[in-house]
């Protein structure tokens, strides 16, 4: 809105709307029509829409923010929506909702439901708008957009058609629909140069990515591109490309990386994240924040960035400070500009066995396999540079400070389980996920479908593979 107020653009804007004109808002689009919000202290909105925007209440248990996969519950007939079925899952991220009422039911096409019902959808004459993602949502966005552009072309009727026999099988299914929000899997791509000077997707164990015999080349599974767009055909919900060498001293020179995001993003319509170089940093006498290169990935396709090592360093100055926020990290000034559900922080730990709790000062856990030596706890200490360098800090610290700071999500990887195929680190993962309020990813181990059906869904938002 202050933009908006700035260009001197929202009475135009809202004469347009009001004049009948076609528009179509996503996500904060949908938001900046109702009177106001509570986000950033309080916002006025253009006020065509009854009802303010509130954030959602994590007291009902559930992470903030809503990320994932949720079902529509449509209240009315549209064009917008015809291609969606009742089973049909859409892609959402926000934080802030919302409310249906009386006094905005002539407007409201849809609701979704997290711990409460909100407004996924709403319509009157030729404004339209949603708080989910179509562009990210898969062939079902894709029938949502061209139900706005195009909605008597012969493609929106056979997805209108399409979508009454999904409705119809839904019905007739002895199970009834498959609602609500759905667990996510996420394929996560490593990427890194060989030593042929390739960008190559690879495959590490316990993060050594090099063949055991012969040459001892890099792994090569693939094009990243073309493994990202092969995942998006499988149902992959969403795509994690993991730059794990990256330009260190200059990440805005990462041209071949950026173009992998610029090439994915057009064949690719689900969230794409990218990791590796999310910092600030300086080159030729002049300095470049972190937020000026998480700009430049989401304007080559990203839709979230993740960070590993800085968010370790900005952890330990928190806690240093006496847990105060200072808006110079990386984290703060992302999420600041992009919102928390921008920024994915990604936890590289290593398990660490004592004899009992009293014996250090980090959060240990009951193990369920003993160490190497009979002990039966552990605690997980975190890592920095690739898992090289260990710090005296503990993923659950680690996940409660970048939480404070204003991360959305967490990555938590298990160094020990990572390439071994035996599944995630259940301990861990309960630790962590017990100890915020955001939602958490489970990485590392998965090598068989029970493994993503092990982790409790909760706190947890999706696993990775």
């Amino acid at each position: 809105m202050d933009v908006l107020k700035e260009k001197q653009y929202i009475q135009p804007l809202t004469e347009y709307i009001q004049e009948g004109n076609p528009f179509f808002g996503i996500c904060l689009g949908l938001q900046l029509l109702f009177e106001g919000s509570d986000e950033s202290g309080g916002r006025e909105g253009l006020g065509i829409i009854r009802g303010k925007v509130g954030q959602f209440d994590t007291a009902r248990g559930l992470p903030v923010p809503h990320i994932g996969w949720n079902t529509l519950e449509q209240l009315n007939s549209s064009d917008l929506l015809s291609g969606v079925a009742t089973s049909d899952r859409v892609y959402f991220v926000h934080s802030y909702r919302a409310m249906p009422s009386e006094a905005n039911a002539d407007w409201v096409l849809a609701t979704s439901s997290y711990g409460e019902d909100f407004v996924a959808a709403v319509c009157k004459g030729a404004a339209m708008a949603t708080q989910f993602h179509p562009e990210k949502s898969g062939s079902i966005g894709l029938n949502i957009l061209r139900g706005f552009l195009e909605p008597d072309s012969p493609e929106a009727r056979e997805a209108a058609a399409a979508a009454n026999q999904r409705t119809l099988a839904t019905l007739s299914s002895v199970n009834g629909a498959n609602k609500g929000l759905a667990r996510r899997v996420i394929a996560c791509l490593d990427v890194r140069s060989n030593d042929q000077g390739d960008l190559v997707v690879t495959k590490g164990d316990q993060y050594d990515v090099r063949e055991k015999s012969g040459d001892k080349d890099v792994r090569n599974l693939g094009k990243p591109v073309e493994l990202a767009a092969r995942y998006f055909t499988e149902g992959a919900d969403e795509v994690a490309f993991l730059n794990i060498t990256g330009f260190r001293d200059c990440p805005l020179e990462d041209l071949p990386m950026l173009q992998v995001l610029q090439s994915a993003s057009e064949h690719v319509f689900v969230p794409l994240t990218v990791g590796g170089g999310i910092r600030g940093f300086s080159a030729q006498g002049q300095d470049y924040s972190a937020l000026t290169v998480a700009s430049e990935y989401f304007r080559s396709g990203a839709d979230k960035v993740s960070i590993g090592s800085d968010a370790v360093d900005a952890a330990e100055a928190y806690y240093a400070s006496g847990c105060t926020t200072t808006g110079s990290t990386a984290i703060e000034q992302i999420s600041q500009v992009y919102g928390k559900q921008a920024v994915v922080v990604s936890i590289d730990p290593r398990k660490v066995y004592v004899n009992d709790p009293s014996e250090t000062k980090h959060t240990c856990v009951k193990t369920l396999k003993p160490g190497p030596n009979g002990e039966q706890w552990c605690w997980w200490q975190c890592t920095v540079k690739g898992g090289r360098e260990g710090r005296d800090m503990d993923a659950v610290e680690l996940a409660k400070a970048i939480e404070a700071l204003g991360a959305g999500e967490i990555m938590l990887n298990c160094i020990d389980n990572d390439g071994t195929g035996q599944g995630f680190d259940l301990g861990l993962v309960g630790a962590v996920s017990s100890a915020v309020t955001i939602p958490v990813i489970a990485s590392s181990g998965a090598g068989a479908p029970k493994h993503f059906t092990e982790v409790r869904f909760g706190q947890l938002g999706s696993v990775m593979s």
